[in-house]
């Protein structure tokens, strides 16, 4: 018996871990989304910096539909073409020399902090264990990744957190400074805070890091799920600020919405795991790896890049626009397309509840903690769809600033 699938039927049938939107996207092509109603959406959240080209890419379909005939799955027992031709060309492009693939930004991250627990232990004994993170930070889910993040809202309620973990503010160098020491196995830095309002790295703050994990023995890890794959306009972030990690980790755009995960590493990180200290069924499969190889073809083009930057002088200059006319935005922040439009004063803390009125004006957008819209669109989204989709802003902003007012004109009236 057929099943109509609703918004309702989520409610019965799914954990409540979620609280999606009321509409069930069904097709994408671009940066155009449609839902069951045939309602169209520009897409300026990317799946959460995820579709970096954009929705059913015709180089990605046919590239999946390809492996799809030949190879799924063959377990690590084996290894496959496009997982060895896919981390082949990641070493080419990047500083590092071996590649562990998984399926998501919690996977890799785990494998690189079990990675610098392996290697601060072999390299200084026991006591060499500590990470050092920063505050408001995210890396996945996972109890060991929500551990390393500094956001209790994401580990409370699940018992003791991994020991061994100290949380300074991010960029402050002084701060990083006295937490580093000879105990420190690794320093575990986002080079923008994408979870905690987009906000950069200073580069002066990510030398420092480097000269201090160098000093003491330890390895520097940049998460680069959300920065990474030309979201900032260079391949990887750390090439935008010029500071090389030990391990970087990656995923969202590396498979343009298939799953696939990656930690990159030296040879001198990547030999203290060996045969047998970490692994992933599905990790490095044939059909994800073929996505991935040709996302990493397309994605390292001069002209991809270099748009990233053209996109997003449009895209800040209009949005700064739009937050003065309607007081809704007090600043544009910032690197290539991940963007994060602080709220002014009368909105702050209901960033959801903004991104809810761009939704319905058939936009789609993120929220960054709440106080700070975010917008992680394509790397390739055309200009028709950039104004199409501020135009959509525009108008919810307008509805947004005539709500202000109405309540403002009530408020009056009560005194």
């Amino acid at each position: 018996m057929a099943v109509t699938v609703s918004r309702d039927l989520y409610e019965h049938v799914m954990v409540p871990n979620y609280a999606p939107a009321a509409i069930i996207p069904v097709e994408g092509r671009g940066a155009r989304l449609w839902d069951q109603n045939g309602t169209e959406y520009i897409d300026f959240a990317g799946g959460i910096a995820v579709n970096a080209l954009g929705h059913c890419h015709p180089a990605l379909v046919e590239a999946l539909a390809e492996q799809s005939r030949r190879l799924w799955h063959v377990s690590n027992i084996f290894t496959n073409e496009p997982a060895i031709r896919l981390a082949h060309a990641l070493t080419q492009a990047t500083f590092a020399d071996r590649v562990f693939f998984a399926n998501s930004g919690a996977e890799a991250n785990e494998a690189a902090f079990k990675l610098a627990r392996r290697h601060g232990i072999g390299t200084g004994g026991d006591a060499r264990h500590e990470i050092v993170a920063t505050h408001n930070s995210f890396h996945g889910r996972s109890l060991f990744t929500v551990s390393v993040a500094g956001q209790p809202k994401y580990s409370d309620g699940f018992g003791p957190p991994i020991a061994g973990i100290r949380h300074v503010p991010f960029n402050d160098i002084a701060a990083l400074e006295a937490a580093v020491s000879g105990r420190t196995c690794a320093v575990v830095l986002e080079p923008v805070l994408g979870e905690s309002g987009v906000l950069p790295a200073t580069h002066a703050y990510l030398r420092r890091a480097r000269e201090l994990c160098d000093a003491h023995g330890a390895l520097l890890i940049f998460d680069e799920v959300q920065t990474g794959m030309g979201r900032l306009g260079t391949l990887f972030a750390y090439q935008h600020f010029g500071v090389v990690p030990d391990v970087m980790t990656v995923a969202k755009a590396i498979g343009c919405g298939f799953p696939l995960a990656a930690m990159l590493a030296t040879r001198a990180a990547a030999q203290h795991l060996g045969p047998g200290t970490h692994g992933s069924t599905f990790g490095g499969n044939p059909l994800a790896c073929a996505v991935g190889e040709a996302a990493l073809r397309l994605i390292d083009q001069p002209a991809v890049l270099r748009g990233v930057g053209e996109r997003h002088a449009r895209l800040a200059g209009a949005l700064t626009a739009i937050g003065r006319r309607h007081a809704l935005f007090e600043a544009v922040r910032g690197i290539g397309l991940l963007l994060g439009c602080v709220l002014a004063p009368p909105w702050k803390g209901r960033a959801q509840y903004v991104a809810s009125r761009c939704l319905e004006h058939g936009v789609m957008v993120l929220q960054a903690g709440p106080d700070v819209i975010r917008l992680a669109p394509s790397l390739v989204i055309e200009r028709d769809e950039i104004d199409d989709g501020l135009a959509r802003l525009e108008r919810a902003a307008a509805q947004l600033a005539a709500e202000r007012h109405e309540q403002e004109r009530l408020q009056s009236e009560e005194q």
